[in-house]
């Protein structure tokens, strides 16, 4: 068995806890090289998506991701809204009205929500941006799905790669958005967009784990 529209509500749900509990993180990482807003911005996007799963119950997980895709982009100011409403959009048209989603399936909608993130911010690796999160994260899913792995398995890949990626922005000069205006000052900081991409990436992984039974993937 694979994962179902309720894994992809939990792990709305998980994303929503997380974004709250660190949101005072996340508005520090911002505060040091961006408008310090990306916390409060995360936290209030994510209270409107469970808003919007509470009025429209999904009954597919591409439903529920289309969903959070139009309450963030009408909820979340600045830059954050637009990247993660694509990323969430294009991973709902990759699943489509699947219900029984396999590694790669869960592995396809990773890397669309990642093209959609380079589309919208013409981003690349090593920009410090949360595609250095996104990226390690796809490329591990895939190989993990190329091997064979269940979807629980490629979302721990994913999820692990991500904080890998995370943490590597620290060291990074920004090439992109408002931290680039800080040219060397960027440096020494950790992205605030491939932090919250990790925690998510880390939610959906904590998801497919309660949905199999899996007791062994750490909460969020």
């Amino acid at each position: 068995m694979g994962l179902g529209v309720d894994w992809a509500v939990d792990w709305l749900k998980l994303s929503a806890k997380a974004m709250a509990e660190h949101r005072t993180e996340l508005i520090e990482l911002d505060r040091a090289i961006g408008d310090s807003d990306h916390g409060e911005n995360m936290d209030r996007g994510f209270q409107a998506v469970l808003q919007k799963l509470d009025e429209t119950p999904p009954e597919t997980a591409g439903a529920a991701l289309k969903a959070a895709a139009m309450a963030l982009m009408s909820k979340v100011g600045g830059a954050a809204g637009p990247l993660y409403g694509t990323a969430y959009l294009r991973a709902a048209t990759s699943l489509g009205d699947a219900t029984d989603l396999d590694g790669a399936a869960v592995a396809g909608a990773l890397a669309a929500a990642r093209d959609g993130v380079v589309a919208r911010g013409k981003a690349e690796l090593g920009d410090k941006t949360m595609v250095d999160a996104w990226t390690p994260a796809v490329d591990a899913a895939g190989t993990a799905a190329a091997k064979g792995a269940d979807a629980l398995a490629v979302l721990k890949a994913a999820a692990e790669a991500a904080e890998v990626g995370a943490a590597a922005t620290d060291p990074l000069v920004a090439r992109k958005g408002r931290a680039s205006y800080l040219g060397e000052r960027s440096a020494g900081h950790r992205d605030p967009g491939a932090a919250s991409t990790a925690l998510l990436l880390r939610a959906a992984a904590a998801a497919a784990a309660g949905s199999t039974g899996d007791a062994g993937t750490d909460a969020v």
